[in-house]
């Protein structure tokens, strides 16, 4: 992608712009609206939210207030398309069937959304940017196997904190080091038993114009560990330990705290993903080193450090302003920013926060019933453990414990969700 400057500049001077479609105009959904729409060799072509309202005010704050068509009919808005207008709907198959959309981001934050969307991607052959973490770390080697049948990308994008971290890993890999760690800072305190109830939080997330909930998702570490889940499941690195280090330290001492306890860091071993709280965020990092002779004195001269571990950090991850690079990437290069592989290394496991009562039906992630943590797949899987893309609308069929890990055997599923039966065949193909 390192002409991905001029690839764009091309496309608009030949007037005919990469045609993206977004499904869900929240917070990152606006800033994707608005970026696209000051960039040269694409286009925003479908807004999709629960209300036309929410899509129209995407469209505002991008400065585009004419020729947008609100509409639920794929007819009426293969029209308006032809006729170089915007679309405006509630209807997220307006967006994977519109013919002239080549690429669609997935920003609803819905597990059993992204499920829907990611396969009606494939029938239609579309590119899919898959914001939705939360999918990812459920069915995302599933849905990967699946682009890749149908001759479309499925990707992770490009500023959220596990492709930016994937783009350093690759770099490193690409030179033949060894990685020692891979992870991210956590730019805000751990508290594990939050609830969006909480008037500090709510308060907190009223200041930051975003939802309680989606400020507990990063509060109580579940974002966390679900992002890191994600990375460990497109990279093959491993927790050391369930829920990682979490290791309080600054920039000038992650490679240190990374490395083996034999050099006086945290490690059991070598090949992690993890995180840490300090000066760190918003940054990722990646922890390298290398047996070279000549390599190592390489570094040293360029102020790298004396080892033997050394640090590549990226100081920022600009989230969602990024997201149409890795448009950009799957429809120009029929490349990824970042996704699993065949299988799952990790597992993002469910932790009661509370005592829970059988009949209890669980709420989403970020609100007041569980929390998630990561673990080896294999232990996970061994312990029955419940995947927390899969806890949403579970119903309790016997009493948990607070800090209790949800199991399999403690919950009914929902027979018709989607993303049930994809991760259903997940487990049994892969």
């Amino acid at each position: 992608m390192y002409e991905i400057d001029t690839k764009l500049k091309e496309l608009e001077e030949k007037g005919t712009p990469i045609s993206v479609a977004l499904v869900g105009a929240g917070q990152m959904g606006k800033d994707i609206v608005a970026q696209i729409s000051g960039m040269q060799g694409m286009v925003i072509s479908v807004v999709v939210d629960i209300r036309t309202d929410i899509c129209l005010d995407a469209y505002r704050l991008a400065g585009v207030t004419e020729r947008i068509c609100v509409t639920e009919d794929l007819e009426e808005a293969e029209d308006a398309f032809r006729q170089g207008m915007c679309i405006a709907t509630t209807d997220y198959k307006i967006a994977t069937r519109l013919s002239g959309v080549q690429a669609v981001v997935d920003a609803t934050g819905s597990p059993e959304m992204g499920a829907r969307i990611s396969l009606d991607c494939f029938d239609h052959l579309k590119h899919i940017v898959m914001m939705n973490v939360e999918c990812d770390i459920t069915v995302g080697p599933i849905l990967r196997k699946m682009a890749e049948k149908a001759g479309v990308v499925y990707s992770l994008t490009a500023g959220d904190e596990p492709g930016s971290i994937v783009e350093l890993y690759r770099f490193a890999k690409a030179l033949g080091f060894k990685i020692v760690a891979a992870g991210k800072g956590k730019n805000n305190p751990l508290d594990i038993y939050a609830n969006p109830g909480m008037k500090e939080w709510a308060d907190k997330a009223a200041k930051r114009e975003m939802s309680p909930r989606m400020l507990i998702e990063f509060v109580d570490g579940s974002k966390t560990m679900i992002e890191m889940c994600a990375v460990s499941n497109a990279t093959g690195l491993v927790p050391d330990v369930r829920g990682m280090h979490c290791v309080k330290c600054n920039v000038d001492q992650l490679s240190k705290v990374y490395s083996l306890k034999s050099q006086g860091g945290v490690l059991d071993k070598e090949g992690v993903v993890d995180f840490a709280i300090g000066n760190i965020a918003p940054g990722v990092f990646v922890i390298v080193t290398t047996d070279s002779q000549r390599i190592i004195d390489g570094l040293v001269q360029r102020d790298m450090g004396d080892g033997p571990n050394y640090l590549l950090y990226r100081p920022y991850h600009l989230c969602s302003i990024e997201t149409p690079i890795t448009a950009a990437q799957a429809v120009i290069y029929g490349e990824s920013t970042a996704h699993p592989m065949d299988h799952l290394t990790s597992e993002c496991i469910t932790i009661a926060k509370m005592d829970l009562k059988a009949g209890q039906v669980l709420d989403a992630i970020g609100e007041y019933c569980y929390r998630a943590s990561i673990d080896l797949a294999e232990v996970a899987k061994e312990g029955n453990m419940l995947p927390v893309g899969l806890a949403k609308g579970a119903k309790l069929i016997c009493d948990v414990k607070k800090d209790e890990i949800i199991t399999y055997d403690m919950v009914e599923l929902d027979n018709k969700s989607v993303l049930l039966q994809l991760r259903r065949l997940q487990d049994q193909l892969m």
